[in-house]
C-alpha cells in the first residue's frame, strides 16, 4: 500500500493536469488567436468556446487539489518556487474571466478593450504556464540559463495552445472563419514543432539528470517510440492541413486529433524524463507522499469526484457538438 498509493494518485494527478492542458489549452489558444479576427469572427470565436471554457478549469483545480491531499511537502515547495508564475496565471485567468462577460455587455466603443483584456490574459495564462513547466523541469534553478530556458518553454506552450486552438475552430467554424482556422494551424503546427525539436535539443543539454536518463542504454530504447511517433504525428497533420486548404472537407477533426496527439506524447516525454520525482532531484513521489491511511480515505473521495467530473465533461461536449452558431446572450 505504501508504495502503490503514491503511484495512484500521481497516475491521477497526471491525468488531470493532462486534460486540463488539452482542454483548456484550446480555449486559451482561442483566445490567444482572438487578435487577429475580424470583430464578427471575434464573436464567433467566443461563442464556440462559451459552453465549455469554464468548466475546462476544473481539471486544474483537480490536479492542484490532488497535489496538495496526496503530496503535502512537494505542494509547499512547488507552489512556493512558482509563486510569481502562479500569481500571473491567476491573474490572466481572472482577467479572461471577466472579459468574456463584460465584451457582449459593453459599449460599442468599450468592446475592443474587452476583447484585448480576454487576448492579454489569454496569452498570459499561457505563457506563465509554460514558463513553470520549464522552471519545474529544471527544479527551479534561479540563474540565467534556468530563466531563458522557462521563458522559451512559456513562448513555445503558447504557440502548442494556439495550434489546440486553431484546430477546435476548424471543427467549430465555417466559411471565412474556418479557412483562417486552417492558415494559423498550419503556421502554429509549425512552430510548436520547432519548439518540440528545440526542447528536445535543450532539455538535455541544460539537465545533466535528463541526458543521463534518455540516451543511457537501454533507457534509449524505451524513449525512442516517442520521438518518432511525434514526427509521424507532425508529418501526418502537416499533409491533412495542405489538404484541408485545398478544400476538402471530410477531416476537419484531423488538426485537432493531431494537436491532442501531440500533446499526449509530449506530456509522455514529459513524464518519461521526470519519475520517480515531483521534485527534481529533491524529492521522489514517494518521499513527498502522505501517509497511507489518508491517502486510502482520499482515494474514496477520488472515487466519487473523477467519474462525476467526467460524466459531466463528456455531457457538455455531446450536448453542444456540432459547428456553433452566432454568439447571443439572450
Amino acid at each position: 500500500m505504501e508504495t502503490t498509493l503514491p503511484l495512484v494518485f500521481t497516475a491521477l494527478m497526471a491525468v488531470a493536469m493532462l486534460l486540463y492542458v488539452v482542454l483548456d489549452g484550446y480555449d486559451l489558444g482561442v483566445g490567444i488567436l482572438l487578435r487577429g479576427a475580424g470583430d464578427a469572427d471575434k464573436d464567433r470565436m467566443i461563442a464556440s468556446i462559451g459552453p465549455f471554457w469554464d468548466a475546462n478549469e476544473t481539471w486544474l483545480v483537480l490536479g492542484v487539489g490532488l497535489l496538495l491531499v496526496a503530496f503535502p511537502m512537494a505542494h509547499g515547495v512547488i507552489l512556493g518556487a512558482l509563486y510569481l508564475p502562479v500569481a500571473a496565471m491567476l491573474v490572466g485567468l481572472i482577467l479572461r474571466g471577466v472579459a468574456f462577460d463584460f465584451r457582449v455587455k459593453a459599449r460599442a466603443a468599450h468592446k475592443p478593450l474587452w476583447n484585448g483584456a480576454f487576448w492579454a490574459g489569454s496569452v498570459l495564462a499561457a505563457f506563465s504556464q509554460g514558463y513553470m513547466l520549464g522552471s519545474y523541469v529544471l527544479g527551479f534553478r534561479d540563474d540565467l540559463v534556468g530563466t531563458l530556458f522557462a521563458v522559451f518553454i512559456g513562448l513555445c506552450l503558447v504557440a502548442g495552445y494556439a495550434l489546440l486552438g486553431a484546430g477546435w475552430l476548424v471543427l467549430k467554424a465555417e466559411g471565412k472563419l474556418r479557412a483562417k482556422a486552417l492558415r494559423w494551424a498550419y503556421a502554429s503546427l509549425w512552430l510548436t514543432g520547432l519548439g518540440i525539436a528545440a526542447v528536445s535539443v535543450a532539455t538535455p543539454w541544460v539537465s545533466p539528470r535528463i541526458f543521463a536518463k534518455w540516451f543511457a542504454l537501454p533507457n534509449l530504447f524505451f524513449l525512442l517510440p516517442i520521438p518518432v511517433l511525434t514526427a509521424l504525428v507532425f508529418a501526418a497533420a502537416e499533409g491533412a492541413l495542405r489538404r484541408l486548404r485545398k478544400g476538402e472537407t471530410t477531416r476537419d477533426w484531423l488538426p485537432f486529433a493531431a494537436a491532442v496527439l501531440l500533446f499526449v506524447l509530449a506530456f509522455a516525454g514529459l513524464a518519461y524524463s521526470l519519475f520517480p520525482y515531483l521534485v527534481m532531484d529533491r524529492m521522489t513521489l514517494w518521499q513527498a507522499a502522505a501517509a497511507p491511511e489518508s491517502l486510502l480515505i482520499m482515494l474514496v473521495g477520488a472515487a466519487v469526484t473523477l467519474p462525476m467530473i467526467g460524466i459531466y465533461t463528456v455531457y457538455v461536449y455531446r450536448v453542444f457538438w456540432g459547428r456553433s452558431a452566432e454568439l447571443s446572450y439572450e
